[in-house]
């Protein structure tokens, strides 16, 4: 029978009344700003929004075609650092994350260079007109870029031909006073007597991202650090002209899909506001987005995939000039190479199966991307302003106006981790407790900064820590109530949330009584119960459940479920703890591990050690 695309009930005759009105049944009632969403920002997400025809596409990058494939590449010997480049640029990568170690510290991270020679090596086979390179050695940044460029000249390389970015942000550094303006202006001299397209200095946001800023406010500082540059290089002796296209600005791309598109908009809209009031001549800005490290975990790192995929689409989509990928054992430590090649491969499917770039701007009248971007873009030039006003960003900082308002956006974000509100696949979400581990070069610390799965990997680590001491890992006994079906939804959500943890569940079982059920559980060994069951059976036998495990020697008893009128009752019978979702489960399993005195993280650290 051929398909008939006509009729009044059929999906594209629908209407937004007809939507809302669906809506409003399944609500039953309940009001439907219930659909409305908030950002970290504290900006709204509507469950609907209608295409938008007043915004044009628009060229994102200022060159059609491929975004820069921009590998990270940071290990400490200049020879092995050099092979990993060779393999990365032969297998598609285009671009170089350079992150060197000139003193040698020996940290396990940063290719350790510190002369013209020590880049001829680490280049050795390598055409560097062909890609493009960004360099980050901290402080030394500037130093390093007058060797790099020392070697292009004795390779016999036209400096003018190859596109280099110092690739460092003095503003977000811990303690600063901006840039070393004596090193920027020989910089600067050189790089223009040499004709290098050089972008001398760096508006980054990473640093603000991973102690736990939101998108507005990352755009903001970002905004305040490129305007803090450009008046840099006025005091360096650079014509206005040149100012826009001797800075580069970098993101940070997360799984926020539509956040991060959004966010990569707005900074090339907000940037030409800046240029627009400096009277500066216009010039696209040269966008580069790096993966976020606060959204990585330890734990389930394969996880991390899944998260690298969504976060390099949204850049790409959202039009970055440039994407590094950060390796997902990242957080584990320095990577190894099949680590990198997943890196790497990420982008080239984007860029070859899924021809992502081949679409100017893709996300091109969505309203709920349009509406996204404006909002960001009114939130981030609001406290760009306050940060303004405080005397710029250097003042901003030494006032603790940033950190107060992103110790404010952070602490929100962490609530809503501890209460799971916003899980995290593999760690809060889903845990396994039988995991493998990953191979990495070194276990190393990449950088200092705040990740989401911290606090519960810290209580994995202490459960780890205890199953090696004990050699019998840290468990629950699930107590469950009734008929198989009255408690398997609970029994599964309830062994997810404890493994969080690092706490093993027993298997929920069907128990012909109470007492049957107070047996079994005695014969576990566990210290710590759950009774698990619905509430209607609760009415009938919680009570009297809860006082056989606490006769039956219970250290500590949940019940799963809130407990309503009926939490006085229970907790007389000897109910602890009420364990549903949206409390606080860190907090939980923190008084969990108290409980059965397992080691504090800083213990585990210590036993590892000893080891």
């Amino acid at each position: 029978m051929p398909l008939s695309f006509s009729g009044p009930d059929h999906f594209y005759t629908a209407d937004e009344e007809a939507w809302w009105s669906a809506v409003d049944k399944a609500l039953k009632g309940a009001p439907r700003d219930r659909l409305t969403s908030l950002t970290d920002d504290g900006l709204p997400v509507q469950p609907l929004y209608a295409n938008r025809t007043d915004q044009p596409a628009r060229a994102l990058r200022a060159k059609p075609g491929a975004w820069t494939i921009s590998q990270r590449i940071d290990l400490p010997d200049v020879s092995v650092a050099n092979a990993q480049i060779l393999q990365d640029l032969e297998g598609g990568a285009s671009g170089l994350d350079l992150v060197l170690d000139p003193f040698g510290l020996g940290t396990g991270r940063g290719i350790q260079i510190k002369i013209a020679g020590d880049f001829a090596r680490l280049y050795a086979g390598v055409l560097p007109d062909l890609i493009e390179t960004r360099i980050d050695a901290g402080s030394q940044t500037l130093g390093l870029i007058t060797e790099f460029l020392s070697y292009l000249t004795s390779a016999g390389i036209e400096p003018a031909t190859v596109p280099l970015t110092a690739s460092y942000d003095p503003n977000s550094a811990a303690e600063t006073d901006g840039a070393d303006l004596s090193a920027l202006k020989v910089v600067a001299e050189e790089s223009v007597a040499c004709g290098s397209p050089l972008r001398l200095l760096t508006a980054d946001g990473q640093t603000w991202h991973n102690a736990g800023a939101s998108d507005a406010q990352e755009l903001a500082l970002v905004l305040s650090s490129a305007v803090a540059h450009m008046r840099t290089l006025e005091d360096a002796g650079l014509a206005p002209e040149e100012w826009a296209t001797r800075i580069s600005i970098t993101l940070v791309a997360d799984a926020d899909q539509f956040g991060t598109i959004s966010k990569a908009r707005a900074i090339r809209k907000l940037w030409a506001s800046v240029l627009a009031g400096a009277s500066v001549k216009q010039a696209p800005a040269d966008l580069h987005m790096v993966t976020s490290r606060r959204m990585l975990t330890q734990r389930d790192p394969w996880v991390n995939l899944l998260r690298n995929t969504v976060a390099s689409f949204a850049a790409g989509v959202g039009g970055a000039d440039s994407v590094c990928v950060l390796p997902h054992t990242e957080a584990i430590g320095l990577p190894d190479a099949f680590a990198r090649r997943l890196a790497r491969n990420t982008q080239s499917m984007l860029l070859e199966e899924s021809s992502l770039a081949k679409v100017m701007d893709p996300s091109a009248g969505s309203g709920a991307i349009e509406a996204r971007t404006d909002q960001l873009c009114a939130a981030a030039w609001a406290f760009f302003q306050e940060i303004e006003a405080a005397g710029g960003l250097l003042d901003a900082r030494k006032s603790g106006l940033i950190d107060k308002n992103i110790a404010e956006t952070r602490a929100k974000i962490e609530k809503d981790i501890a209460r799971r509100k916003r899980p995290i696949t593999g760690v809060s979400e889903f845990p396994s407790l039988g995991e493998k581990t990953v191979e990495v070069l070194a276990k190393t610390n990449s950088e200092a900064g705040w990740r989401y799965a911290e606090p519960f990997e810290a209580l994995r680590a202490a459960a780890d820590a205890h199953e090696k001491a004990t050699r019998q890992a840290p468990t629950i006994f699930l107590a469950t109530l009734g008929p198989l079906a009255q408690f398997t939804a609970r029994a599964t959500w309830l062994a997810s949330a404890f493994a969080a943890g690092g706490l093993k569940a027993s298997e929920a079982a069907v128990y012909g009584s109470v007492d049957e059920m107070a047996d079994a559980f005695k014969e576990s060994g566990a210290a710590l119960v759950c009774i698990v069951s619905s509430d209607a059976v609760y009415e009938n036998e919680a009570e009297a459940a809860a006082k056989a495990l606490s006769d039956g020697g219970a250290k500590h008893i949940y019940l799963a479920g809130k407990p309503g009128d009926k939490e006085a009752a229970y907790r007389s019978a000897g109910v602890g703890t009420f364990v549903f979702a949206g409390c606080d489960i860190l907090e939980l399993l923190r008084d969990a591990h108290s409980l059965l005195g397992l080691p504090s993280a800083s213990a585990e650290q210590e036993l590892e050690g000893q080891a």
